[in-house]
């Protein structure tokens, strides 16, 4: 009998650094792994708000200015990442929820079948709307465009030839929206306290922030060999 995937809720928002840092981790994993975790794509808005996170939360500390000097020695220590020497100053984003509401409006088209989940090649082992996130972290931390923008939000998915007409239809009628607010709910009910957060084994291991990779992969190695008929030691 084949032994059922392994369910990784992965909850990311588009604009942390954090989590543009760890795809390389998230991407080795599920290389690594194949077949056996099955992750579960959430976003929740750490940076819902910019003027009052940025803006306001960073008054003290050179507001955007600031910010954007800070996650420049974030990304210092990681220089297979690329940054764009003004991100957070040039186009910064007003909200990173827009974003997510269209990422969800793809996810639907995934869930529903009209574009393929199944890896490819020509992405480097991602599927069609994991390459689209990731393009989207990119047009942002490497080239510093407002994501939160829909025209920019468009022109990504124009470039994986995605149906455009679709995704908006989706957004115009609630069924994004919808899947956007189940994200939030599963944040709460898994109390996810910021990205990157990998919840696993039914919430009962969360690993949450910059996380290394073998620790990662020492939790999930751990489920794929627990016997199913250990018991608890509580």
């Amino acid at each position: 009998m084949t032994t059922p995937a392994i369910r990784i809720h992965y909850f990311t928002d588009v604009l942390c650094v954090w989590a543009y840092l760890a795809q390389i981790r998230l991407d080795e994993l599920i290389k690594q792994f194949g077949d056996d975790v099955d992750v579960s794509y959430h976003f929740i808005p750490i940076f819902g708000c910019t003027a009052n996170r940025i803006g306001e939360g960073w008054k003290d500390k050179g507001g955007f200015d600031g910010f954007s000097k800070h996650t420049h020695e974030v990304c210092e220590a990681y220089p297979y990442v690329h940054l764009h020497a003004d991100v957070w100053k040039q186009n910064a984003p007003r909200t990173s929820a827009s974003c997510h509401f269209f990422l969800k409006s793809v996810q639907l088209l995934q869930d529903k079948g009209i574009i393929p989940s199944d890896k490819q090649e020509q992405y480097d082992g991602k599927s069609i709307f994991e390459e689209l996130v990731w393009r989207t972290r990119l047009a942002f931390f490497r080239d510093a465009k407002d994501v939160a923008l829909l025209d920019v939000q468009l022109d990504i998915a124009r470039s994986l030839s995605l149906p455009e007409d679709t995704i908006v239809e989706q957004m115009h009628n609630g069924e994004a929206m919808a899947e956007l607010c189940r994200d939030i709910e599963l944040r709460d009910e898994f109390k996810v306290e910021g990205s990157p957060s990998y919840i696993l084994n039914e919430g009962r291991q969360k690993l949450y922030g910059n996380v290394g990779y073998r620790i990662i992969e020492v939790n999930v190695l751990e489920i794929l060999n627990k016997p199913k008929s250990e018991t608890s030691w509580c």
